[in-house]
């Protein structure tokens, strides 16, 4: 089945093992073969790998082979993770999981290509490709359009035996696995069923410095939640900053370099469900290290530099502005944005020193990716070139085609919350507005990660829209 002679290949299923898993489920291992760029298939490959899981059942009487391979063809619904960069979890660690197999799906978790087990993306499998060029075009090919023909060959590969009105699937969006369905109803709506996204409502038509300038507003509404709900921390920054800075920086088990620009990053947890109280538990950490030894231990250095880094996902750090460029370079969008506004002025070469600016407090950043990240951690260090290169890069493709979407008819329910951090709700409801045969459900109750955090709540908000009459 490796048929990669156009961009509708379909992708070579190298393996496949299954196990059962404590819960009654049954897990396949599957591992596929698809191109690395489905413009020049004799190019090279990547491997795909994704876990498959069903139900675990007994039948209570004989069954024919026949009828035991007509059962097993149940609809496939298929989640895609958030990140960019991010692996899928096991599906036994993942509630939503007993609720779609109750539905009457079999689900594919799938690994992204670059993440996971899919062919990951690390400096050192990177250097690989050659020199730094190569490197970036390598790395241009991990977007959600790429994504998404995996997706195709995949589908085409495991439903080629289904009846027709099986081979269309079914898909779920976890933040950014939202902006792959988006691109996919633009690209290749024919291979789809329904959809379903939680807080994935892609900024249609926005630039990334147009996304910034959103997002940072509902950064700085976090804030402000943060310093009422622990107004103790603003002094307790101001002294950590001081106490920092005085060391020339804390030196992370790793190896990474904890300044306070980089402390200041600690933000990017604060649109989650728990985020500041996360925050919070981290900074007091460290103030209680100080008082007691006038160093932070090193459990709080592995907290911290759990908590800040991106080493492990570092497609996420590449990419994270690529996702919104169509045509145009990103050039560190989220940085020039940040420099214009008061509350982020630590971001600036010239700013005053954070330590000793006792006025006001010390502004968290959101989910930004910053330029200095790349001064700091081991492994992202290796890819600043690269990153830079990719900053500067304006021949991204389009992602969305608004034709398409205005004419969309493959039913799509999206979940969609008021106080998101990291998608902001006013984009989110004009990108709605451009997408036919769209239904929200939308809650300021929940935040970004709901999915994990309130799946049932997320849920039936979700399947209410699909099976309700309203």
């Amino acid at each position: 089945m490796a048929r990669f002679g156009s961009e509708v290949a379909f992708a070579q299923l190298l393996e496949s093992k299954s196990h059962l898993i404590p819960g009654k489920f049954k897990v396949s291992e599957l591992l596929f073969e698809v191109p690395k760029d489905y413009s020049k298939p004799s190019s090279g490959s990547l491997q795909i790998f994704a876990r498959s899981v069903i139900r675990d059942e007994k039948p209570a009487a004989f069954q024919l082979e026949e009828d035991r391979r007509k059962e097993s063809q149940k609809p496939w619904f298929v989640y895609l993770q958030g990140g960019p960069g991010c692996a899928c979890s096991a599906p036994q660690n993942m509630a939503i999981t007993d609720t779609v197999l109750d539905k009457g799906y079999q689900m594919l978790y799938l690994d992204q290509r670059g993440t996971g087990l899919s062919t990951p993306v690390t400096a050192e499998t990177l250097a690989l490709q050659g020199d730094i060029l190569k490197q970036a075009d390598y790395l241009k090919l991990f977007r959600a359009d790429s994504i998404v023909k995996d997706c195709e060959a995949i589908r085409k590969t495991l439903t080629e035996n289904y009846p027709m009105e099986l081979q269309k699937w079914t898909l779920f969006g976890q933040s950014f696995g939202g902006f792959c369905i988006l691109t996919y109803l633009s690209k290749s709506p024919l291979g789809l069923r329904e959809c379903f996204m939680s807080g994935g409502m892609a900024p249609i038509g926005r630039s990334a410095e147009q996304v910034y300038a959103a997002t940072y507003k509902k950064v700085i509404e976090r804030n402000k939640a943060y310093y009422a709900k622990y107004p103790e921390d603003v002094s307790t920054m101001h002294m950590l900053a001081f106490h920092i800075q005085s060391k020339g920086g804390l030196t992370l088990p790793s190896g990474a370099k904890l300044t306070v620009r980089t402390l200041l990053t600690l933000g990017r947890a604060f649109g989650m469900h728990g985020g500041l109280d996360h925050v919070h538990d981290l900074v007091l950490r460290m103030k209680t290290d100080l008082a007691q030894f006038q160093f932070v231990t090193r459990p709080t250095l592995s907290a911290l530099e759990s908590a800040l880094s991106i080493d492990d996902t570092v497609l996420y750090a590449v990419l994270h502005e690529a996702i919104y460029c169509e045509g145009k370079a990103s050039r560190w969008a989220a940085d020039r944005v940040g420099k214009s506004l008061r509350e982020f002025q630590w971001l600036t070469p010239t700013a005053p020193n954070p330590a000793l600016v006792k006025e006001q407090p010390l502004y968290f950043a959101g989910e930004m990716i910053y330029p200095f990240l790349f001064e700091n951690f081991p492994e992202l260090e290796q890819l600043g070139e690269v990153a830079r290169i990719l900053a500067e890069y304006s021949g991204w493709p389009q992602l969305y085609n608004q034709w398409q979407l205005a004419n969309n008819e493959v039913p799509l329910y999206a979940a969609t919350f008021v106080d998101d951090m990291y998608v902001d709700f006013g984009l989110a409801q004009e990108s709605a507005k451009l997408i036919q045969n769209c239904k929200q459900y939308i809650t300021n109750s929940m935040y970004h990660n709901a999915i994990r955090a309130k799946t049932d709540g997320v849920l039936k908000g979700l399947f209410a829209l699909r099976d309700d009459s309203i």
